[in-house]
């Protein structure tokens, strides 16, 4: 494995290019370097969510001699490749260095908020189920766009709006019946109209954004919360209260859980979003909309009305 770490190049760290800091960079890295030497026993999720972006991918028929895995975590999705899509040369990217130890091949440690790539450099660009985490998401998909030749495909997933929705509510209930106030204890997450505009701002061409939901089942909540973490997906909003939750706090929001959620069985379900984009760097080939009024045939006649 060749690893190299962007900072060594001189790339500052952005906090997020627009100045809007809501995610704490620092703590997501943090989080992901604690996560990563048990991430095995918790990937279940990035192993599902990455066969369905390969499918997508490997229904484009063509070849992505280029390919860079942008958030690569532990390299799961070079590995679910397994030399499938035609790619020669496969980088893969992280921000966290104790996750990018853990890929294979060549690996760079570096934030998806201030890419160190040059324009042209990736016929692909996959991510999976990173992005959410990052600031200035119209920022980092412009970059992404100019680190892709024309014609090149961008294909992404992350988290979007009723991501755990179940334990939202659970938790700012508890926190507002023991505590008297609710606290930024759940990051914010993209619609899928969202996500659709933010890549046609980003100048991507054939913009697509699907969403699906993936319901997951568990023993109990606490058992949710240990896969979170050991996901690294735990709280890192920058506006977060830094003390933990109370004992009590939680106790009162994995009760409220258990009893308003739970099937026959006991067990709880814990939904996740996944909101896949799919876009291309514009190229003279590609298909365009006709503009307003261009059009030959009337109406009438493309709905068979003789009168």
């Amino acid at each position: 494995m060749r690893m190299l770490i962007a900072s060594e190049a001189g790339l500052p760290y952005s906090g997020g290019m627009n100045g809007t800091e809501v995610f704490d960079r620092r703590q997501v890295r943090r989080q992901r370097d604690r996560a990563a030497p048990g991430l095995d026993a918790h990937d279940f999720l990035l192993r599902e969510v990455g066969d369905r972006l390969l499918d997508r991918l490997l229904d484009m028929r063509r070849g992505f001699p280029r390919a860079l895995d942008l958030g690569c975590h532990t390299g799961g999705l070079g590995r679910q490749l397994a030399g499938r899509g035609e790619i020669e040369r496969l980088l893969c990217c992280d921000l966290s260095a104790g996750m990018a130890a853990r890929a294979s091949g060549t690996v760079l440690v570096a934030d998806e908020e201030a890419l160190p790539f040059a324009p042209r450099s990736f016929d692909l660009v996959m991510s999976n189920l990173s992005l959410h985490w990052v600031n200035d998401l119209p920022g980092c998909l412009l970059q992404i766009r100019h680190a892709l030749v024309e014609d090149g495909l961008f294909v992404g997933t992350l988290f979007g709006g009723r991501t755990l929705w179940e334990l939202r509510q659970c938790l700012e209930e508890a926190e507002l019946e023991i505590e008297g106030g609710v606290s930024p204890r759940v990051s914010p997450l993209v619609d899928v109209r969202d996500a659709g505009a933010l890549l046609q701002r980003a100048g991507f061409s054939l913009p697509v954004v699907d969403v699906d939901t993936i319901t997951v089942t568990y023993g109990s909540p606490a058992r949710l919360l240990s896969d979170l973490r050991g996901m690294g997906e735990t709280n890192a909003v920058t506006a977060r209260r830094r003390s933990p939750l109370r004992r009590d706090t939680l106790l009162r929001a994995l009760s409220l859980y258990q009893d308003r959620h739970a099937d026959a069985d006991g067990r709880i379900p814990a939904t996740f979003d996944i909101l896949t984009m799919t876009a291309w760097r514009p190229h003279a080939s590609q298909q365009r909309p006709l503009a307003p009024g261009s059009g030959q045939i009337p109406l009438g006649s493309a709905l068979g009305d003789e009168g």
